[in-house]
């Protein structure tokens, strides 16, 4: 049998895969085989991955051309929502619970899919063209990587291929790395168990009130009146949150936890966990005793790195068969994106070109992308226990990411060498600013647990972007056709403005330590903050306080200092309370 030819053959056919084989079908004259053990795509097991944000939904909806599908087939989807349980109240029904979300939609379109029906539509679009090859069944794939620029040979029980590059988007199997010893863990300890039972979950009806009284609340007033349950849903305590995702006719759900405070063993399978989490949140253990699971699945360690993932000599890995940091934040479509682009523009490279500087930049690229994400879930996944720390948390984090990830993105930079030489220069500045957000939080988390200042007895919301930095940042959605001198710009504009939201975080947690909102605007005290060298110290952070706090030069900021201050307001009174009891005693 004579091997089948191609340009470019990809190992797996999940979702990395094929939008790469559509990626490069739309964009450029290659021929494309993939190869998958699976004899028929995507087979019947359900695949997590289903929540979208902001660069991955772009990169389906219009880089592949996909938004009639994902409009008709999947859920629009409402941001992701944090929610957290009052200290008062029995906990067993909606309105006991706080949260945090942005309450306008995304202008970049954001879906909740069911990974099986995308696949599956894929899979047929791309068999509908003539330079795509498809070959299912394909068990114990070998890969034979050429060393002298012929062509590389793919082989599997029944056949074999050649081709001038190879991908592998295996998943985690991991076809390359493994073969080629590029495994390399991280520091992240988490795992996750998740199932799928039958309907959807609509949490807002878990309430003692009436319709009329659901639908007429006051508290809409700041939570809107966009279905809730379209949101990716993420209830939180200390270093762990529970995800309920919408699809049509069923649900995702699955909780995800650090193993410091979560015994895999005690949520080892479906309905261990659903039971688990309804004891932790009282209010779906009613609906969760009547769910039909679907389907259900578990990682004990979901996260792993790679040491490489391109090279010139023809091949790349994409998706989880190189990566996978955490699915905090729904990173992954995102991580797919960015590297299917920067594989497509190296097999693009001509004979000649300096392919060998361009892939060795590109994973520089790849390695920015990954590590950039490492220190929220390494160092701060306590803060996802309490609104205040994680509010700061996720805004610092998601105004980084409208920024640096989809603002390029949406500009087809990534690929462009003079931009992204100035984009990592920019970029690098954050690692030590984040690295200070990310440790003063940990322990700023800490020390409110420590102290009891967990949680809030009343009910409250947090709209996101009442935070003007990260609403500042959402405008650089608009930003679309700059060329490279103006998304420079862009960006020194975005730099200077993160600046300044790290002060104000740490401006914040000062004043509640020091229980006195005038540290948000005290002039002296804001200019003498460290960006890369604060730590957190209560103590010492009294003391330092206390040297600037006969200043009354008021600082002037171009944000609203005052927009968390109900926070420092409860901190400081309990303190307060604490201290009087503590002296009557």
């Amino acid at each position: 049998m004579n091997p089948v030819q191609a340009d470019v053959i990809i190992t797996g056919a999940g979702l990395a895969g094929l939008t790469l084989a559509r990626q490069l079908l739309l964009y450029t004259q290659k021929t494309v085989l993939i190869l998958d053990k699976l004899e028929n795509v995507p087979g019947k097991s359900m695949k997590v991955g289903e929540s979208l944000v902001q660069l991955g939904g772009y990169y389906l909806y219009r880089t592949l051309d996909l938004e009639e599908h994902l409009l008709t087939e999947h859920f629009l989807k409402y941001n992701l929502r944090f929610h957290w349980k009052t200290t008062s109240g029995e906990h067993d029904y909606w309105e006991d619970v706080s949260s945090s979300a942005i309450r306008t939609i995304s202008n970049i379109a954001t879906f909740q899919v069911d990974r099986n029906l995308l696949e599956d539509y894929l899979m047929k679009l791309n068999l509908e063209n003539p330079r795509f090859k498809f070959i299912g069944g394909a068990k114990n794939i070998k890969v034979d990587l050429a060393t002298n620029g012929s062509a590389h040979k793919v082989s599997w029980a029944t056949g074999e291929a050649t081709g001038a590059w190879v991908v592998d988007a295996s998943g985690r199997p991991g076809i390359l790395k493994r073969s080629l010893g590029l495994e390399k863990k991280n520091q992240i300890q988490h795992g996750s168990t998740w199932a799928w039972v039958d309907g959807i979950v609509n949490y807002e009806r878990f309430t003692k009130l009436s319709h009329q009284e659901m639908i007429n609340s006051p508290k809409r007033q700041q939570l809107g009146n966009f279905p809730f349950f379209l949101g990716t849903g993420h209830f939180c305590g200390e270093g762990r949150w529970f995800w309920v995702i919408p699809l049509h006719g069923k649900t995702s759900l699955g909780l995800v936890y650090d193993h410091a405070v979560v015994n895999p063993e005690e949520v080892s399978n479906g309905r261990k966990m659903l039971d688990w989490v309804a004891k932790d949140w009282p209010l779906f253990a009613e609906d969760f005793a009547k769910r039909k699971i679907i389907d259900e699945g578990r990682f004990v360690s979901y996260s792993y790195d790679a040491r490489q993932t391109i090279d010139a000599s023809k091949w790349a890995i994409t998706g989880e068969a190189g990566r996978f940091s955490d699915p905090l934040y729904s990173p992954g479509t995102d991580l797919i994106a960015i590297y299917n682009t920067l594989i497509v523009d190296a097999i693009e490279t001509p004979e000649g070109g300096d392919l060998d500087a361009k892939c060795g930049f590109f994973e520089q690229i790849m390695r920015v992308m990954y590590d950039a994400y490492i220190p929220s879930y390494q160092l701060s996944y306590n803060c996802l226990g309490d609104q205040e720390t994680l509010t700061l948390k996720y805004t610092w984090e998601l105004a980084i990411y409208f920024g640096f990830y989809v603002m390029p993105f949406v500009n087809q930079l990534f690929a462009d060498k003079k931009f992204m030489m100035a984009y990592l220069r920019r970029f690098a500045i954050f690692g030590p600013i984040n690295r200070t957000v990310q440790h003063i939080l940990h322990d700023y988390f800490d020390w409110k647990k420590a102290n009891d200042l967990i949680g809030r007895a009343d009910w409250e919301h947090v709209d996101f972007y009442l935070i003007e930095p990260l609403r500042m940042s959402e405008k650089l959605f608009y930003e679309v056709g700059l060329t490279n001198e103006q998304a420079e710009d862009a960006l020194d504009m975005h730099v200077d403005r993160l600046r300044e939201f790290a002060r104000w975080i740490i401006a914040q947690v000062y004043a509640s330590v020091v229980g006195d909102k005038r540290a948000l605007v005290n002039a002296s005290f804001i200019n003498s903050i460290k960006l890369r060298d604060t730590m957190f110290n209560a103590e010492k952070m009294r003391d330092h306080y206390a040297k600037h706090a006969a200043c009354e030069d008021v600082y002037q900021w171009n944000l609203n200092p005052f927009a968390l201050e109900n926070f420092v307001s409860t901190t400081s009174k309990a303190m307060e309370e604490r201290t009087m009891e503590s002296a009557a005693t």
